[in-house]
Parts: structure tokens; C-alpha cells; sequence
């Protein structure tokens, strides 16, 4: 049972981040194959890099090619459907987010089978949950939202704890799953519409006495 939760929240969680890279490629004016390959590197990168700082190897896409097909098939029928969805802010903040706490929840469940340390095992969940949208970002011109005042990682690292958290107080893990991945979704929902915000460096220093 527990095999195929994760496989289909895998499936979620890499066709949402696929969408996520399309429809940000759309807006910079990328092309069929730019918006297939940012897609894809926002799908898969995230994953990537926590195998290759577990040492966990094959990497999953080359284990599976099929989930490059996957990808690359999202992210062309976003690029198809997206020019009629009016508000492509709205989807594209809504598909990323469930990419992100699905993917932190995956990522904490991987480090558990190769580590017992559960600080390895969330930062593990939050570099799964935001690496492929820091490429995306990246890729696609603009300042990731991790290093800006969006609420990003620190949603990877509620979900991440609550999910380890609640597998160690025997919470099954179907339960703590949908829990984790529940919570760390509504709070990136909710920090968008609240606009919800950290504080930064220019927040907190003093007025300049000359203006």
C-alpha cells in the first residue's frame, strides 16, 4: 500500500512541478523545446540533487526513463492548454505548490531508507521540495522564490517535520502523508493570499536621517 501512495504522489508531484516550469517558461517567451526542458529540470532537478548528495544511485529518471516521458509530456500539454487559462498566476502558483509539498514529503521518505538522523532527513525533503523550482527560476531569468521573502523552504520545512514528526509518534504513514502534504500545500496557499512574508535586511534597518 505504502508503495503505491508514493507512486502516486510521485507521479503528482513531478507532472505539477513539469507545469509549473512550463508555464513560467511561458511567460519569458520560450519555445516548445524551452518550456519541454525547464519543465523537465524543475520535475526532476530537485530529486536529482538529493541523490546525488545521499549517494543514492541510479538517479530515478535513469532508473526510469519513462518518468522523462512523463515530464516532457506535462509540460508540452501545459504549453497546448495554458494560452486559455486566463489567469496563469494563479495556476501557476497552485501546481508549484502541490510540487513542492509533495515533493518534500518524498524526499523525507527516501533519506529515511539510507539515514536515521532526522535532521538529514527533512533537509533531504526541503532540497527535493524547492532544487528543481531554484533551477526553474534560474533557468527562466528571475531570483528563485527561496531566496526571496516568499514563504518557499520554510513550507518545505514545516511539511518535512510534521511528516517525521508524526512517524514518530506512530502516526501510519498513509495518515501522516496526507497530513503533511495537506499542511505544507494550505500554508503556501495561504502565505500567497495573506501575503504572507519574512522580513528582510532592509526591513529591519534604520530610516537613512537624510530622507
Amino acid at each position: 500500500m505504502k508503495a503505491e501512495i508514493f507512486f502516486g504522489l510521485y507521479l503528482i508531484a513531478i507532472t505539477t512541478e513539469a507545469m509549473s516550469g512550463a508555464i513560467l517558461g511561458m511567460q519569458r517567451g520560450m519555445d516548445r523545446f524551452g518550456l519541454a526542458f525547464v519543465g523537465t529540470v524543475t520535475a526532476l532537478g530537485g530529486g536529482t540533487i538529493r541523490d546525488v548528495l545521499l549517494g543514492r544511485h541510479p538517479l530515478g529518471w535513469i532508473a526510469h526513463p519513462e518518468y522523462l516521458l512523463i515530464t516532457l509530456g506535462a509540460a508540452t500539454l501545459t504549453s497546448l492548454i495554458a494560452r486559455h487559462v486566463h489567469r496563469l498566476r494563479a495556476t501557476f502558483i497552485t501546481v508549484d505548490a502541490v510540487g513542492l509539498a509533495a515533493f518534500t514529503v518524498l524526499g523525507c521518505d527516501i533519506a529515511m531508507t539510507m539515514t536515521h538522523s532526522p535532521v538529514i532527513v527533512v533537509v533531504s525533503g526541503v532540497i527535493s521540495g524547492i532544487g528543481g523550482g531554484v533551477m526553474r527560476d534560474l533557468l527562466c531569468g528571475q531570483v528563485p522564490l527561496v531566496l526571496r521573502r516568499e514563504m518557499y523552504a520554510g513550507v518545505a520545512c514545516i511539511g518535512g517535520t510534521l511528516y517525521v514528526a508524526l512517524l514518530h509518534w506512530g502516526v501510519a504513514n498513509g495518515i501522516a502523508t496526507a497530513l503533511a502534504c495537506g499542511v505544507g500545500f494550505g500554508i503556501r496557499m495561504l502565505a500567497v493570499w495573506f501575503g504572507w512574508r519574512f522580513r528582510t535586511f532592509e526591513d529591519d534597518a534604520p530610516a537613512d536621517p537624510a530622507h
